[in-house]
């Protein structure tokens, strides 16, 4: 079992930054590849940017591709999210979620063995 925890999240103006921390606990942290996802109100649950278990390789979402970055130090088992330029469709529940290693990145919730419990993101215009 992998325990997830999520934090950062808040309420922001557009233009703004938050960044959004994901503590894990359980198994080896650096087994896993890790994303991060987001579900907007009334949506479907969506990729935002995943990461390979070194951290060496990374993907995004083209919608926030150049504003977001994914990172995650493993030493302290934790994967992060930066999200610059905020604008209002970035709001949603944002969930951190790992995977098996060889599946990283992938855009599919259902590939993801273990999720946290979320944390709101809020972007006002």
């Amino acid at each position: 079992q992998v325990q997830l925890v999520e934090s950062g999240g808040g309420l922001v103006q557009a233009g703004g930054s938050l960044r959004l921390s994901c503590a894990a606990s359980g198994r080896t942290f650096s087994n896993y590849g890790m994303g991060w996802f987001r579900q907007a109100p009334g949506q479907e649950r969506e990729f935002v940017a995943g990461i390979s278990w070194s951290g060496g390789k990374t993907n995004y979402a083209d919608s926030v591709k150049g504003r977001f970055t994914i990172s995650r130090e493993n030493v302290k088992n934790t994967m992060y999210l930066q999200m610059n330029s905020l604008k209002p469709e970035d709001t949603a529940v944002y969930y951190c979620a790992a995977s098996p290693s060889t599946a990283w990145g992938s855009y599919l919730p259902s590939v993801y063995n273990y999720w946290g419990q979320g944390t709101q993101v809020t972007v006002s215009s």
